[in-house]
């Protein structure tokens, strides 16, 4: 009897212990797949926190900028209100305040030529530079025909100067278009001579209006309009131009590092702003402008149409990839 209970209880032990492997084994397992489970559910719950982490940067984002837009477009309506309640504006001034001479006067656009639009400063050196190297061509050109051109005379830099010479300078500008608009082009391109046009900054010294007048009859301006020119009754106008001009996002120059406003000069063909440092010679103006709207050296003056018409957008050189660069010093 003991002889026989002995295999038994050996037996009965070794299942006991095989049971107990075995749940051991099924525990281990429940946990393992009870971890994995949990690893899934984490990452899910990880994901799902990234996703409404970015769904709310992103409405934060969305709102920020659309504060930012409706604040831009709040000033520039404000700014605008405040051109329209200048007691003394320019009649022949546009809706945007800038002034159209074609051939057959100020106002009067021609149909099927480009137009050109240049926002300018007159203590601006780039805007000096750029002028000197086309006022000549772009005069040229609206005498014959040939194009219409929109000029913007701007007040943004008087803090470049100690008496506000920007506001004077467009002002007289303004009074000479209103009154003497036959002689106004040659006075913007006598103001921008390197021998009228002063330094800025640390480099400015005062110009008295007595200047600005003797530089207008320098450009044929009828004595009595250059006599008056600097009395100064479109420096409230120009003052609130400065504040609107600004803030039309259309006119920003995008390729700046610092970020993105307007930089003076500004030139827009056919309302499509020309990105003038795209073109192999930037020094060229005259060269580059001609291949922006379509025509050679040889027909400027002349009875040929530039090719891209009123409607077209300026012609950039093909070995320049587009949008490399726009605008220069002067900001605003």
């Amino acid at each position: 009897m003991a002889q026989g209970t002995q295999p038994n209880r050996r037996n009965s032990r070794r299942k006991r212990m095989e049971e107990e492997a075995l749940q051991d084994r099924l525990q281990q397992e429940k946990e393992e797949r009870e971890r994995r489970q949990q690893t899934i559910i984490g990452s899910v719950a990880v994901a799902i926190v990234v996703v409404i982490a970015l769904v709310i940067g992103g409405l934060w984002l969305h709102s920020h900028l659309q504060k930012r837009a409706d604040s831009l477009e709040s000033q520039k309506a404000a700014a605008y209100q405040a051109v329209q309640a200048v007691k003394e504006k320019p009649s022949s001034a546009t809706a945007e305040g800038g002034f159209v001479f074609s051939k057959d006067g100020v106002g009067d656009s021609l149909s099927s030529v480009p137009t050109v639009e240049d926002y300018m400063d007159f203590i601006c050196p780039a805007c000096g530079t750029v002028n000197r190297g086309l006022d000549a061509t772009l005069i040229s050109l609206v005498n014959s025909g040939q194009i219409n051109l929109e000029v913007h005379p701007e007040g943004f830099l008087d803090a470049s100067s100690t008496d506000e010479y920007s506001t004077r300078a467009a002002a007289a500008v303004v009074y000479v278009i209103e009154n003497d608009p036959n002689h106004a082009l040659q006075f913007i391109a006598a103001l921008f001579s390197q021998k009228n046009q002063p330094a800025e900054a640390s480099g400015y010294k005062p110009v008295s209006n007595e200047q600005i007048r003797k530089i207008a009859l320098s450009a044929g301006v009828d004595s009595t309009v250059a006599a008056a020119c600097t009395k100064g009754t479109y420096i409230p106008w120009v003052k609130a131009m400065a504040k609107y001009t600004p803030l039309r996002k259309e006119l920003w120059n995008h390729t700046l590092t610092s970020g993105e406003g307007m930089t003076t000069p500004t030139f827009r063909i056919n309302k499509n702003y020309w990105r003038f440092n795209d073109y192999e010679h930037g020094s060229d103006w005259k060269g580059n402008f001609l291949t922006a709207i379509g025509l050679t050296a040889q027909q400027v003056g002349t009875s040929a149409k530039p090719t891209i018409g009123e409607k077209g957008a300026p012609i950039y050189p093909a070995s320049r990839p587009a949008g490399t660069g726009s605008g220069s010093t002067g900001s605003k």
